[in-house]
């Protein structure tokens, strides 16, 4: 994972273990960060939280915004965003992704040694909605 829009979570230099037979079963969950194809440029990866499964209701606006707006994510579709929601393009901006289009789960960090282990949860964890 490169790029600011992990952050906290997940720095520039950080180094992550990834799986990905949990998108080929269909376990991918609300609050797991994926790999995925970016919708932008299919040459590349970007790493981001899920944030809704197909059939959730979603804010769609940012979070400056004084108006919220919200949506339900389609059928084959997840909606995901950076931790760093100042510093990160992500479905706010090209919207709901095909679930296909996920490459893996980050289960863990490797690196830095200090923060080895789980991932923390989301410190945007008031975006999940549940109805």
């Amino acid at each position: 994972c490169s790029g600011p829009s992990m952050e906290p979570t997940i720095q520039n230099s950080d180094i992550v273990f990834s799986e990905n037979l949990s998108r080929h079963f269909y376990c991918i969950r609300k609050g797991d960060i994926v790999i995925v194809k970016s919708p932008n440029d299919p040459k590349s990866n970007i790493c981001k939280r899920v944030i809704g499964l197909e059939g959730d209701k979603v804010c769609t606006s940012n979070p400056s915004d004084f108006l919220k707006s919200h949506s339900y994510v389609p059928k084959g579709h997840v909606w995901l965003e950076g931790d760093n929601l100042r510093n990160s393009t992500d479905s706010r901006c090209y919207g709901p992704v095909p679930y296909g289009l996920i490459r893996g789960r980050i289960c863990f960090k490797i690196w830095p040694l200090n923060d080895f282990g789980f991932l923390r949860a989301s410190p945007n964890g008031h975006r999940f909605l549940d109805d």
